[in-house]
């Protein structure tokens, strides 16, 4: 039987809350949730991530130039994680530059619906920050700027990152994005790919 894992994803430390709630195969490997999430919460892909679990045990992309207790996220599912590293918290930490932080919470496991994709959206609220804004502390500057006409960088804010607003999400997009990536994983078998690493 196969079984879904219900994921509520919290990123940390800003304002307004950005939160998604997703399910997913409970066999997903975790570089495969990495993509997962970074679709889910609108992240691009473009930085390094890790996957911290109990006991400090790390996962990510392994990078032969340094010397690192990361374990292979292309050599774990989420349920080995978990049952080799205790508790159903975890975190993801996205860019290790601004350090987004997220709160991963697995709600509940359950048999998989039979004709249902997966991975899913089940619940969206809040848009991620733009990438490379200076982590917490600078989007909560950013939103100021952006906030007040008068703002010395209000104009700045505005060329750079566009009218953001940060309440304003395409839930619809999220959907189809992660039921197409579902589809084309069941296509075609996972392949162990050596990745560039990114800064």
């Amino acid at each position: 039987m196969t079984l879904i894992a219900r994921l509520k994803i919290v990123l940390r430390d800003i304002e307004p809350k950005v939160m998604r709630r997703i399910e997913v195969p409970l066999s997903i490997n975790l570089d495969r949730l990495h993509t997962v999430i970074q679709i889910a919460m609108g992240w691009t892909d473009t930085h390094l991530y890790e996957f911290r679990f109990a006991g400090d045990a790390a996962f990510g992309i392994p990078d032969p130039d340094y010397l690192s207790s990361m374990n292979d996220a292309r050599k774990t599912t989420l349920r080995s994680a978990i049952d080799d590293c205790g508790g159903k918290t975890f975190r993801y930490i996205y860019d290790f530059g601004d350090n987004w932080d997220h709160a991963v919470t697995v709600e509940r496991i359950e048999a998989r619906v039979p004709g249902f994709p997966y991975p899913s959206l089940l619940a969206a609220t809040g848009r991620c920050p733009p990438e490379d804004v200076g982590g917490s502390p600078g989007y909560a500057e950013y939103l100021e700027a952006l906030a007040d006409p008068d703002h010395p960088e209000h104009e700045d804010m505005l060329e750079w990152g566009g009218d953001f607003d940060p309440d304003k999400i395409d839930i619809a997009d999220i959907a189809i994005r992660l039921t197409d990536i579902g589809l084309a994983w069941e296509r075609k078998p996972h392949r162990k790919a050596h990745a560039t690493p990114k800064s």
